[in-house]
Parts: structure tokens; sequence; C-alpha cells
């Protein structure tokens, strides 16, 4: 098979030419940018084009298909190329599932916790020893890349992005993969941009629920009300299991899973965490799994790379990165830190930095949502608004719509927010960033060292 991919430079998108290159099909591919770490990778790897930007030469009748990453645009002259040689053409959900049709597909959507269980799952899966395939949002711990596509596997685990397929096909992600075991986490309005009102938004779920395929399996968290309503009133061609959290208990700084009288310790803490190990848990048992295994192969998960990650940590204090952007999100995030470590102040720093977050019409949705931390810092960046195109915000707008939280700051230098945090004094003290980006460049393992712990 020969394989041309249109903006391989993509998280998902490298990781997918990757895949295919281990599964010994010809790949190649184009993009106008190509950033670390999806750079090193692909060039050790030998995929790394010899040239930057859209290349039409490469786009030949030879291709088996071409598959269409979301960074590209509907002009890009490669596309053009492929439409008028008549190539199959895919987005890369589209590719996902052909690579996965004959295959039990558990396809994990929702708000948020989508990483998290997804890589709960095949946590559990790989230490059980059962082969699967799997398409994954973070870097895990143990497995090589973010995708993987064999001949092998009977089951393949996806994570299921409510977002835009591509630029010439407008559905979410999601609604492409067609579940056996289809998993919804929470709703919780996102992307603005695509769906500009909650309802809409909250309609892609019912979409989801729709496609679970005859005798598949709908899993979904009974906590979330606006869920429950939704999984409740619509049909499924197969059954309805819902979840809530599971019996634990914290000792020490430590989460502890409790099941007929044996206590597991756990590596990751938080009632949202929690939330998604209780989901994980329903999925594994469809799957074959016990409840008994699952939980002793949780005392081994860490964590996915961004999700309540430990930059740093002495014994009295724990610096923490998180994805968090959106915020349900934030509150959740915020309210594991604080109930874990009942005992020490935390300082809560988010970016806001998607699309959604820096509309002016979305922000009242951040109302109080960092109300659980001791100190509260907001930082954006007023050319990240500019260039998304976007109507400009305000300082006081921001710190408005965020609500009464007495010690909120907001900022828009990325080196206001480190000078800050590094005038702090830390002893007993927790530090949690937040974001979907990186605070416009500030490397928190640097930043870490220079904080005034002792």
């Amino acid at each position: 098979m020969k394989i041309h991919l249109i903006a391989i430079g993509g998280s998902a998108m490298h990781n997918m030419a990757l895949a295919l290159n281990i599964k010994g099909y010809v790949v190649t591919g184009s993009d106008d940018e190509i950033n670390e770490p999806s750079k090193s990778r692909l060039a050790a790897a030998g995929l790394l084009p010899d040239k930057i930007g859209w290349i039409p030469e490469k786009i030949h009748p030879d291709l088996d298909a071409v598959i269409l990453g979301m960074h590209a645009r509907q002009d890009n002259p490669e596309l053009i190329r492929a439409k008028e040689l008549n190539l199959k053409i895919y987005s890369y959900p589209e590719y996902v599932y052909e690579q996965s049709k004959t295959k039990t597909r558990v396809v994990i959507g929702g708000s948020h916790g989508k990483t998290t269980i997804t890589s709960m799952v095949l946590h559990a899966l790989h230490c059980a020893g059962i082969n699967s395939d799997y398409l994954v949002g973070a870097q895990l711990k143990g497995f090589d890349t973010m995708v993987k596509f064999s001949e092998e596997a009977n089951i393949s685990v996806i994570e299921g992005d409510e977002y835009l397929s591509s630029p010439i096909d407008r559905r979410p992600k999601f609604h492409l993969y067609k579940p056996s075991i289809g998993l919804i986490s929470g709703i919780a309005w996102d992307h603005i941009n695509v769906f500009p009102t909650f309802e809409n938004y909250v309609e892609q779920f019912r979409i989801f629920i729709d496609l679970i395929e005859e005798g598949g399996t709908l899993i979904y968290c009974n906590d979330d009300s606006v869920l429950k309503t939704l999984a409740e009133k619509t049909k499924c061609k197969g059954k309805k299991i819902s979840y809530s959290i599971p019996e634990h208990q914290i000792e020490n700084g430590k989460t502890l899973l409790l099941h007929q009288g044996l206590s597991y310790p756990l590596k990751i803490f938080g009632k949202h965490n929690l939330m998604n190990l209780a989901g994980a848990l329903l999925v594994c048992q469809e799957l074959g799994i016990q409840q008994k295994d699952f939980y002793g192969f949780m005392t081994s998960f860490e964590g996915a790379a961004k999700r309540l990650e430990l930059v740093s940590e002495t014994d009295k204090f724990s610096f923490f990165k998180d994805f968090a952007h959106s915020p349900s999100k934030l509150k959740a995030t915020i309210s594991a830190v604080k109930n874990q470590f009942p005992f020490r102040s935390l300082v809560a720093a988010v970016e806001l930095h998607t699309f959604s977050s820096l509309n002016e019409s979305f922000l009242e949705e951040y109302r109080d949502s960092m109300n659980e931390a001791d100190e509260a810092i907001v930082y954006f960046n007023p050319h990240t608004i500019e260039h998304k195109k976007l109507k400009p915000i305000t300082v006081s707008q921001v710190r408005s719509a965020f609500g009464n939280h007495l010690n909120l700051i907001v900022m828009t230098e990325s080196k206001q927010v480190s000078d800050f945090l590094i005038s702090q004094k830390w002893m007993q003290k927790n530090l949690l960033m937040m974001s979907s980006g990186n605070f416009d460049g500030i490397d928190f393992h640097a930043l870490s060292e220079k904080l005034a712990i002792s």
C-alpha cells in the first residue's frame, strides 16, 4: 500500500505515518511546517519530507490513498491534485475506521477525560496481555506511538474527539468510528467556533449514541445530569451501562481504591480521575477483564502526558502541569489537587489559548471555575487573539468573567507569569499550571528549579 499524508507534521498525523510505516506501508507526506517532536520522530523513521511545503508532484496515480490532515486548507495544491486524479481521499478519522472496521471498536468520547480513559483501557489491556490497536491523544509510557494499526489485533481502542474531521469533512471525528462499545464521559460546551450553541453541541453526542452498532454497548457517566438525561431518552441499538465514582479513600496524600475488603493504592488522584477509572473499568469488563484484575493493573498506571503530570516535588511542595483549558476541566483539576493536599495552599494558573476560551461570548462560561484555588492566575496573549482573528478582550473583561475570586490576577505577558511565580515562597504550597499550549514558551522544568521551595 502506498499512502500519502497531507499535513504529516500534526500530532495525530505524524503518529499515523509512523504506524503505517511500522505496518509495512510505503508512506510519504508533506507539510508547510513541521515542529518537534514530530520532526525528529519522522526523521528517525526516514519519513521526514526532503522539502518543507506543498508539492503537488508527490501526488501520483499509483497512490492507494491520500490522508488529509486538519492543518491543510481546502485550496491545498496537493489536495487539488489528488481530486484531479480521482484518488481516494480520507480524513484521518475515516482512515482509522478503514483500518479498524473488522475489529471490536471501543470509542471513548466526551468533553473531558477522553485521553485518560483511553490510556487506562490501553494500560489494562497491555497488563492483561490482550493485543489491541489504538488511537490516543497523548504519548503514553510504554507505548512507542500514539497510533497503532495491525492485522493481528481484534480490538481497536479509539479516542473519539468531537472536533471536525478535515477541511473538507465537517463531521465530528467521533461520528466516523461506528463504535462497538461507546463511552461518553460528560458533556460540557466547547468548540464554540464549530458548535455555536450548547444545544447544537449536545446534539453531536446524541448522534454518536445513534451510531453505536447493533448489539453494542453505551457506557456513560451517571453523575453528569445533561448526559444522563440524553442517554436515558436516546435509543441505543444495544445495552446501556452507567457509572459513578468508585469507593475510595485518601490517606496521607495517596488515593486508595476499595473493593471486597482490599485496598489498591493509585498513582493518580482526583474525583474526575476516579470517575474516569470507573468508566474504563466498564469498558474493560466488556472486553473480558475482571474487576479485581483491573484494579490491580491500575496501581501501576501513571497517567497520560500533561494530565496532572508531576513536574517536581519535595515533601512540602508539588508542581503539576495539566492540559485543562475548558471551564469544567479547570474546576475538576483544581478540586483534585485541593482535595489531595488539603493542608497546602494552591496557586493555579491557566492560559486562555483555544478559540473558545479567547472568545468574549464564551468567557462567562468560566465564572467561578477557579474559586477553589487560594491564588489564581489567568494568562492570555493578545497576539494569539489577533492571530485567531477574534475580537480583542481586556484584562478587566477577563477578571469580571471569572467572577469574584479575591486573589485572581490576569496577566498578558508570559514573563509576568514566570517572574511572579519565582518571587513567591512555596513552603506548604502547590503549583498547578493548566493549558493546551505552553504559556508561550515557559519551560516548566527550568521554572521549577528557580522556585523558592526551601
